[in-house]
């Protein structure tokens, strides 16, 4: 289900299934008005906050304007890009304040993050940025209102590889302290992902090394409750990660985390309508960071 025009959902869906930067310029001429026309802003954002010693080591930090009574809940949301581009934000465009904005309407802080970029950089530095993102906000969140111990972190294609590598423990300890995390569209276990550009230029051209890259095994074991999804209209590559790590989890356990499906919308367009059409995906994501964030919740049974 989802509540954007027909008119508007048919240009989506011809705009095709990739994610060319021709593809991603379309899309931003069609949803970038509409954000502007609601206003996406959160109230106040501090920008270019240092986590760490590289020039990438950034973070954008967006608020209501005055703390809430109580800690808010953290949402930290790492972008896309195939590993070799991307930020936290565009002063041309929306994205991606447009996910700081949407938590704080959401009673949340939002947190955008940027980090180091292949080639220079490859597997496992994105968990290592999350890594000390992740501790850079607890030492510093409650100042602006949020709560270290509700953080949910967040990740789309190729952030969500990294989150579930951090997940995994490849950054490192202080994935445990994570009251949840959201994985749209990543790329889990590069053994059986597609051989193409954004895997090698990542994990690097040695496939015999892919095995002890995979994440899967550390997120079947990770205690921190996880919703993952894709687009309907995916890349197929995204769709066969996603049920590969769900037949590892209910191989595991019995039963899979969380699952949703962003009807109507294609890898590209599923992180940028957040806001717009919260119908196919702002719903769940919303009930589920307020749900794992709950007081209690933490100690529950996983």
């Amino acid at each position: 289900m989802t509540t954007l025009p027909a008119g508007v959902l048919a240009q989506i869906r011809a705009a095709g299934r990739g994610f060319t930067p021709e593809l991603f310029e379309a899309l931003t001429d069609l949803l970038a008005p509409l954000h502007e026309e609601r206003g996406y802003l959160a109230p106040r954002v501090e920008r270019d906050l240092s986590y760490g010693s590289d020039p990438r080591h950034l973070l954008d930090v967006h608020t209501p304007g005055s703390p809430a009574a109580e800690g808010a809940p953290v949402l930290l949301f790492v972008h896309g890009g195939a590993h070799v581009t991307g930020d936290k934000s565009d002063p041309k465009t929306p994205w991606y304040d447009h996910i700081g904005g949407w938590a704080v309407r959401h009673g949340m802080v939002g947190v955008n993050m940027s980090y180091r970029l292949a080639p220079q950089h490859q597997w496992p530095s994105g968990a290592e940025d999350i890594a000390a993102g992740v501790a850079w906000i607890r030492k510093n969140i409650a100042e602006y209102g949020g709560d270290p111990d509700r953080i949910v972190l967040m990740g789309q294609s190729a952030g969500a590889t990294n989150a579930a590598s951090y997940l995994a423990g490849d950054g490192g300890a202080g994935a445990e302290d994570l009251a949840g995390a959201v994985l749209l569209s990543g790329i889990y276990d590069p053994p059986t992902a597609e051989r193409n550009f954004p895997l090698t230029v990542y994990y690097g051209e040695d496939a015999s090394k892919y095995a002890e890259q995979s994440a899967v095994p550390g997120l079947v074991r990770s205690q921190v409750p996880m919703l993952v999804g894709v687009a309907e209209l995916d890349i197929p590559d995204f769709h066969r990660q996603a049920v590969g790590l769900l037949d590892a989890m209910l191989a595991a356990h019995g039963v899979i985390p969380p699952f949703v499906t962003v009807l109507g919308h294609t890898h590209l367009s599923e992180i940028l309508v957040l806001g717009l059409d919260d119908e196919s995906f702002g719903h769940d994501l919303a009930r589920f960071v307020h749900s794992v964030s709950a007081a209690g919740a933490r100690d529950a049974p996983r």
